[in-house]
This record gives structure tokens, C-alpha cells and sequence, in this order.
């Protein structure tokens, strides 16, 4: 299948048929094992025809080969070189020559989700570069939020339009998402009189964050819902999302929750790792988000829900530790232990768990889940 896929993707990266019609050729042609023969050889191994119980659906189909490993080493290292030695606006024109080359025209799926990656990064430092040198924009966090967050949307989408690269697509909505929070704060600034809604309202501050990363996770779960199956690049986009919502639904949810517990006089953005080992009831805390968290995942077959949480698993577990009066000595090495354990055995038994999981959810909900497998 793969191979049909990459060839639907090529004839919309030529005009011969559209992004929509590729995804909709994709499931239609595989169900009736159209593309399982090789053009002039047998049939696949019947073992290749077989699905793969233990096939990880999840993965975008960004690597195909090692050429495109190639390509992308070269990439990497000629952007590196640039960066060192040329003027910035250099950087991105080759991003864009690059891009046309190697995405528009030969349709290469990592080299794509590299050159995004570089643009990205070109323009955060671009942008930070211009409000650090005007300090009516660096002395003022509302106003500087609003002008970090403006170019983003724009380039991601003339990025996407001309592309189809699907990183670029879930970099759009988060950037969306993050100009939403950037003009909440502006107005809330401006109402209040307040050049740093953050340090000033941090309490405000985290409901806010936590509410855009549900509206980012609830943004992500419509990707995914629309294709149960995982063969079109709405998936690819879920993908994406999910790995940027995670951590951000994960850590806002423990920072709102510490912050609630503690009081007022509580650092809202301290250092977690000291937040975390502040007492035996946070955590307990810490320790609920986690497991919630990857039960989501489990559920929705997303692993970026399990690996999101390992450091603050890590800490938590720490704490408890040292608060049932473990040898300092000792800490660090069972704190490995127990989350390479937990690490393993959720690995391990992925599937397991979550057949068992899903299971006991109500019929019309599993119908919409990713199949099981």
C-alpha cells in the first residue's frame, strides 16, 4: 500500500489529480487490491497482503528510504553551512529553491518535514531578532506576544498552499492557536492595563493556556476521528498535532493544578522539577495527570500521551521516593527502573492494554475510535 500511496501523492504533486482525490483513491483502490500486484511480477508475499496486527498505524509516512536520508543529511548540513556564513534572507531563499526542487517536483516526504522545520526556525529567529532590537516591543509582553505570533500563519499557510506538506498544515492551526492566545493577551493587557499578563494574572493565565490546548487537542481528535483507518494525510496532521498538544494539555493541566493547590503565592512557571518535589499531595498530583494522560493516549492510539509524560512520571515518582524516606543514593536508580518498567510494558503491551480499554467504552464510541488491532 505504501507504494500506492506514494504514487497517488506524486500524481497530485503533478496536477494529475487533486490532494482530496489521492485520499479518496487511497482506501477505495486498497479495498479492492488495486496496486498489490508489482507491475510486472507476481503477487507480494501473502504475508505482505496480510495487515499486521502489531502494524503501528501511527507513524506519518515521512522516511521511504534511505535516499531520502541522504537527501536530508545534505540539507541539514548545506542549511547549517549558510546559517554560519550567509545573510539570513540567504537561508531562507535556499529553504524555498530547495523546497521546489526536492518537494514540489520529487515529492520527498522527509526532506519536506526538514525544510519546514528550517523555516520555522528561520522565522522564530528572524522574529525574536526584530523585537529584541525594539524595545517598545521587548519591554512590552502583550505587544511583543501579538507581533512574534502574526508572520507565522501567514508564511505556514503560503508554506502549505504551495507545498502539501502536512507538518506545515498542523504548524498552521497550532500557530493559529497560538495568534488566538497572543490577541486574548493583548486585550486582556490593554483592559486591565497590563504590560505582562502572565507575571501579573498567572492564575488567569494558565486556565487560558489550558483551555487552547483542549481546543488544540479537541482540533486534532477531528483529524483523527475523520480517519479511523489511518491511510490518508489527515492522519499524517493528527500526528502532528498530537505531538505538539500532549505536552502542552499535559503541562498546563499539572501547572493549573499545582498553582490551585499551592495558592496565590505560588511561582506560577517556577522550575517544575522543584514545584514537583514541594511536597507528598503534588506528587500525588503530577502523578494523576500522567496516568490520565496516558490513558487518553491509550485510548485514541496516540504514544506522543505516554512519552509527553515521562519526565514529570520521573519527578513524581521521585518524590513519592524520597518522601517514604528512600536513600538519595538510591533515587535516581529506582526512578529509572520504575519508568523503564512502565515504559516496557506499556511498549510491550500496547495493543493489549488498549483492546482492554477500549472494550469497556460504549459501542458508538468504539466504532469511532482507531480500529483495534
Amino acid at each position: 500500500m505504501s507504494e500506492l500511496r506514494i504514487a497517488l501523492e506524486d500524481a497530485a504533486g503533478e496536477g494529475i489529480i487533486s490532494d482530496t482525490q489521492a485520499e479518496r483513491l487511497l482506501p477505495y483502490l486498497t479495498a479492492r487490491n488495486i496496486g498489490a500486484r508489482v507491475a510486472g511480477g507476481p503477487l507480494d508475499a501473502p504475508s505482505a497482503e496480510v495487515a499486521n496486527p502489531l502494524e503501528d498505524t501511527e507513524a506519518p509516512r515521512f522516511v521511504r528510504g534511505f535516499h531520502d536520508v541522504l537527501i536530508t543529511i545534505g540539507i541539514i548540513v548545506l542549511l547549517v553551512g549558510l546559517w554560519g556564513l550567509a545573510h539570513r534572507y540567504l537561508l531562507v531563499l535556499a529553504i524555498v529553491l530547495l523546497a521546489e526542487i526536492l518537494v514540489r517536483r520529487q515529492r520527498l516526504a522527509l526532506p519536506a518535514v526538514v525544510l519546514t522545520v528550517a523555516l520555522v526556525v528561520w522565522l522564530i529567529y528572524t522574529v525574536i531578532g526584530y523585537i529584541s532590537a525594539t524595545p517598545a516591543l521587548s519591554d512590552n509582553f502583550t505587544i511583543g506576544a501579538l507581533v512574534l505570533t502574526v508572520p507565522f500563519p501567514l508564511t505556514l499557510a503560503a508554506f502549505y498552499w504551495r507545498y502539501r506538506v502536512p507538518l506545515s498544515l498542523a504548524l498552521l492551526l497550532f500557530s493559529l492557536f497560538g495568534l488566538l492566545l497572543a490577541t486574548i493577551f493583548y486585550v486582556i493587557g490593554s483592559a486591565l492595563h497590563s504590560t505582562d499578563v502572565p507575571a501579573d494574572y498567572p492564575t488567569v493565565t494558565l486556565v487560558i493556556l489550558l483551555a487552547a490546548a483542549v481546543g488544540s487537542f479537541a482540533l486534532a481528535m477531528r483529524f483523527d476521528l475523520s480517519d479511523p483507518r489511518r491511510v490518508t494525510r489527515r492522519s499524517d496532521v493528527a500526528f502532528w498535532l498530537h505531538l505538539a498538544t500532549a505536552p502542552a494539555l499535559l503541562y498546563s493541566t499539572i501547572l493549573l493544578a499545582l498553582r490551585l493547590e499551592l495558592g496565590d503565592g505560588a511561582a506560577a512557571f517556577a522550575n517544575l522539577a522543584n514545584v514537583f518535589f514541594g511536597g507528598y499531595t503534588q506528587a500525588l498530583t503530577v502523578l494523576g495527570v500522567v496516568v490520565a494522560m496516558m490513558l487518553i493516549g491509550l485510548v485514541i492510539d496516540r504514544r506522543a500521551f505516554v512519552t509527553a509524560g515521562l519526565v514529570s512520571l520521573g519527578l513524581a515518582t521521585g518524590a513519592l521516593l524520597r518522601h517514604n524516606n528512600a536513600g538519595l543514593d538510591q533515587v535516581g536508580f529506582l526512578v529509572l527502573l520504575i519508568v523503564g518498567v512502565v515504559v516496557l510494558v506499556i511498549g510491550i503491551g500496547w495493543t493489549t492494554l488498549r483492546r482492554v480499554i477500549v472494550s469497556q467504552l460504549p459501542d458508538g464510541l468504539q466504532a469511532r475510535l482507531p480500529v483495534l488491532r
